[in-house]
């Protein structure tokens, strides 16, 4: 099969600018470039990294994908489907087939609702499984994130973080979906359990057969899963490399400070290799 046919997720100019709004008619004076002209592609089976500081538009790049914002410009193509020119009633058969992660663990789950009912919601809604059988689909989710079936009838609050992100990755599992969108899955857990939560995800992902989108701020937490990673400066990719070739011999003076800024065993001299890049 060559690239082309392998293609899972292809996005090519991809734009979000946010209007700023003043005074009291509400006049828009200017925009938020967050997203500005980002194009990427994603092969089926594959994770991309991709990764930049805080407010550099990773996120918004993510909520795009799955149309929680709406692109100001750009094309999503998914599964060969346009998914900025289908209407929203159009795109319920293309969200299933592409989930989120969300970053807080707290404040992505309702705290009203019990296990069951966060996983089963998506299978009663869209009738992927009999109601008879739900029960037994949400006991198998829970067992391939590492709960037990007997804490389904729990609420969000009688979990640790971790075991909410958990929730969280099985409620995704439960539409059955090819890629999951990942943001920010482990910023908010303890670094304790931020390895565990990054190991689950990598082996989901032989187990489903799933891409992934793995956003996040630190080069370390991206480096085990991905295939390629992406480098996000204000609003724009300025490096996409192979998770080796990246790591190794990173071309941007904005990843090489990436690269610096994680924490090190033996952090003397780490600064050598960056002053001598940006005096070039």
């Amino acid at each position: 099969m060559n690239d082309a046919n392998n293609t899972l997720l292809a996005v090519t100019g991809l734009k979000k600018h946010f209007p700023i709004v003043k005074g009291l008619f509400g006049k828009t004076v200017g925009y938020v470039y967050a997203v500005d002209g980002v194009s990427f592609s994603v092969k089926a089976g594959e994770t991309l990294g991709l990764v930049g500081e805080s407010g550099c538009g990773k996120t918004t790049v993510g909520r795009c994908l799955i149309r929680l914002y709406e692109p100001t410009d750009g094309r999503i193509l998914f599964q060969g489907g346009d998914m900025t020119r289908l209407k929203r009633t159009e795109l319920i058969h293309l969200r299933t087939q592409m989930q989120m992660i969300f970053q807080d663990p707290y404040s992505s789950l309702n705290p009203r609702m019990r296990v069951k009912e966060i996983i089963g919601e998506s299978l009663r809604v869209h009738h992927l499984v009999p109601p008879e059988e739900r029960e037994s689909r949400i006991r198998d989710l829970l067992d391939s994130v590492g709960l037990q079936a007997d804490q389904m009838a729990r609420y969000p609050h009688e979990f640790s973080g971790g075991q909410r992100q958990r929730i969280g990755i099985a409620r995704a599992l439960a539409m059955a979906p090819k890629m999951i969108v990942a943001d920010e899955p482990v910023s908010a857990l303890d670094v304790s359990i931020q390895a565990q939560v990054i190991n689950l995800l990598d082996s989901l992902k032989t187990q489903f057969d799933l891409s992934y989108i793995v956003i996040a701020h630190d080069l370390s937490v991206v480096e085990h899963v991905s295939d390629r990673i992406a480098v996000m400066y204000l609003g724009k990719l300025v490096e996409e490399a192979s998770d080796r070739e990246l790591y190794l011999n990173p071309k941007h003076p904005y990843t090489i400070a990436l690269l610096e800024a994680v924490p090190k065993a033996e952090p003397g001299g780490r600064q050598r290799r960056l002053e001598r890049q940006l005096l070039k």
